[in-house]
């Protein structure tokens, strides 16, 4: 092994991927343009439809309450909700979307209140619809103001204290600061698509490096160089790792202002601020997630360019990373998942273990163990990865396969 040869083989393969629109655009267009449309189009487009839809005056049904015009004329004066004729079908206009939801009131409503019975009333919704879910929560707090205004009236009826039924009161309150707020929304989207990207922005110069220089016919007359094979691979190793870690570079760099650009735009949201969403990731969070892509990123141009020399074509060599993709996929989208959290045993599954722990360091906390055993545990992965493209470039059976 040489390290100029080495040198040399890298600097001729990033002039050549640089010549080449394709790389291009997977190692700098796509992460650069793709986390602005994931976060801001799709992101602050969510936040500002949800907005939307709590600001929407609903149409709702009353059922019964025949005999109890108190009630009914208390929904008619709630003003952000539209009361529409009653009729049999309310059921099946809830499912239609023709109706936000629909109350079912006992016919002597009011005179079981005023008896000091317990009436029941029931709220239909379209559960999973989102404006039938807010509609649902107006009711459901018109009546539970129904309800303490009812029992304060009944005790002052009584001249008791209205406190008698509340000898408590509960108030929350956030104490975590906002990169652990935001570690909370942002903690699992943000390292699933740094690492997706850093995938992808290996598989076509992968792919080119090997089993392009099969289809081009080229691949004998660069075994005929003065290099060995050794120093042949590392070189081109070098080269597909540069993708990888480019694209995950320039994902995070592109995440972090577009961040900044979301945070500004969904604060002008007042009823989306209120619910809790921020977008806060500080430096020192984005170094360490790019950090601990490094040797994912190792990983992933190793076993792409071993899999990629092992195909006779570029078709061949897609259906072995197609499937790649969903083995990549699935870890990071596992990591996502709310109750699945870092532990010595999850430390040393691949992916995994990267995706959780980026995962901690996004929402401000730093498990210093696990990062090191991950991180230990993943340059292990991607020595493996790369010892084995390095034994393939010694088979002449695997690079002129035919």
């Amino acid at each position: 092994m040489n390290l100029r040869n080495i040198a040399v083989v890298y600097r001729k393969e990033l002039t050549d991927a640089l010549r080449d629109r394709r790389t291009v655009v997977s190692m700098i267009v796509v992460p650069i343009f793709l986390m602005p449309v994931l976060t801001i189009f799709v992101g602050v487009l969510s936040a500002r439809l949800i907005g939307r839809a709590l600001q929407q005056v609903p149409s709702i049904m009353v059922i019964g309450g025949e005999n109890s015009p108190q009630i009914l004329a208390a929904l008619h004066a709630v003003h952000d909700v539209q009361i529409v004729p009653a009729s049999s079908d309310y059921l099946r206009q809830i499912v239609d979307k023709k109706i936000r939801a629909a109350v079912e009131l006992p016919s002597d409503f009011d005179a079981m209140i005023a008896r000091g019975e317990t009436a029941k009333v029931r709220i239909d919704t379209y559960q999973g619809e989102i404006n039938s879910g807010f509609t649902a929560d107006k009711l459901e707090r018109f009546f539970r103001d129904f309800r303490e205004r009812t029992i304060r009236e009944r005790l002052d009826s009584r001249h008791l204290p209205t406190n008698l039924v509340e000898p408590f009161q509960v108030e929350e309150t956030n104490v975590a600061p906002p990169e652990k707020v935001s570690g909370v929304v942002l903690g699992g989207l943000v390292p699933y698509f740094v690492i997706i990207l850093s995938l992808t922005g290996t598989m076509y110069p992968a792919m080119d490096l090997t089993v392009g220089e099969k289809e081009r016919g080229t691949i004998e007359t660069i075994l005929c160089s003065p290099i060995s094979r050794t120093s042949l691979v590392l070189g081109k190793f070098l080269m597909v790792l540069t993708a990888s870690l480019s694209t995950a570079a320039l994902a995070i760099a592109s995440m972090g202002l577009t961040l900044a650009a979301a945070g500004k735009m969904v604060g002008g949201v007042s009823q989306i601020r209120t619910m809790g969403f921020q977008f806060h990731v500080t430096p020192p969070a984005v170094i360490w997630v790019f950090i601990m892509v490094v040797p994912l990123a190792v990983l992933f141009s190793a076993a792409l360019l071993a899999i990629s020399l092992f195909a006779k074509s570029f078709k061949e060599a897609q259906s072995y990373l197609s499937p790649l993709t969903i083995v990549v996929f699935a870890p990071a989208i596992v990591a996502i998942l709310p109750g699945v959290e870092l532990n010595a045993a999850l430390s040393l599954v691949p992916i995994l273990n990267t995706s959780l722990v980026c995962k901690e360091i996004v929402s401000g906390t730093y498990h210093w163990g696990f990062i090191a055993l991950i991180f230990a545990s993943s340059c292990v992965y991607a020595a493996v990865a790369l010892w084995v493209a390095i034994r393939l470039f010694q088979r002449e059976d695997v690079l002129f396969r035919i």
